[in-house]
């Protein structure tokens, strides 16, 4: 369990901002990974008084709160309106509804985790990050970023009907993934995510072939073998997973 000398509640994104200069500061997301290691850090900074929970539209985006938990994206009647069971399938597997309503979005995005399901759920929609101190970057950019201590506060969707699927493989039922793919459809264009690699996921986009694409993903993507699978089974399960979404993707399209 990690420790703290000091917890500060900000009243400002400035405040937070400023307050994780220090190396030895933390922003407190929802705390579930963070409490499984031992770190004692000198100052935790909460950014639930700042209104960052919250899921809103406008005519062109949604745009999720960094502290929007992954419960309520799981649940959100807003987001399956546009994109239907997709950010369902994206968390159901991750630990359980316990962890789910603690957990959030900024956190998983920030810290950029290899395992992430949301980073690759995510990578395959139209997506932004505001950045306190960058401002609006695309997702797909700041996901190749190194670690600093910028202060995420919102995740932007574009809604411009692109069509996703969602798909991953576990060990057992609420393990870390051993590989995950998303794929989505707009237009002419097909976009890949290939996650769990286990390195962070990585992003193929094509305007001609989609089955040509899956072939390349599986003879140019760096797989790697852990605890949970060999670099060969999971080059394997790559193309498995990219068919099954991509034709869950093309179902969800003739659907609407």
């Amino acid at each position: 369990m990690f420790s703290a000398q000091q917890y500060i509640k900000a009243t400002s994104i400035q405040q937070a901002l400023e307050l994780n200069q220090k190396r030895t500061s933390a922003i407190l997301g929802g705390g579930c990974w963070m409490r499984l290691g031992k770190k004692n850090y000198s100052t935790l900074i909460d950014l639930s008084g700042l209104g960052l929970d919250q899921i809103e539209e406008n005519d062109d985006e949604i745009s999720l709160g960094a502290m929007v938990t992954l419960r309520q994206m799981e649940t959100s009647q807003l987001l399956n309106r546009y994109f239907g069971d997709f950010f369902v399938q994206m968390v159901r597997h991750i630990v359980g509804v316990q962890f789910r309503n603690c957990a959030t979005v900024g956190g998983s995005i920030v810290s950029r985790f290899g395992f992430s399901d949301i980073l690759t759920g995510l990578l395959t929609l139209d997506c932004d990050v505001v950045l306190a101190q960058k401002g609006r970057i695309s997702l797909n950019e700041y996901a190749q970023m190194p670690y600093d201590r910028d202060v995420l506060t919102h995740i932007i969707i574009k809604k411009n009907g692109r069509c996703a699927a969602y798909e991953s493989v576990r060990n057992t039922e609420t393990d870390l993934p051993v590989l995950t793919c998303a794929v989505s459809i707009l237009e002419n264009s097909t976009r890949f995510v290939i996650g769990a690699r286990p390195q962070r996921a990585v992003v193929y986009e094509t305007s001609t072939d989609p089955e040509a694409m899956i072939q390349k993903i599986q003879e140019e993507t760096e797989f790697g073998s852990n605890m949970r699978a060999s670099k060969e089974y999971r080059r394997m399960l790559s193309g498995v997973l990219c068919h099954r979404a991509l034709e869950k993707a093309k179902e969800g399209i003739k659907c609407r």
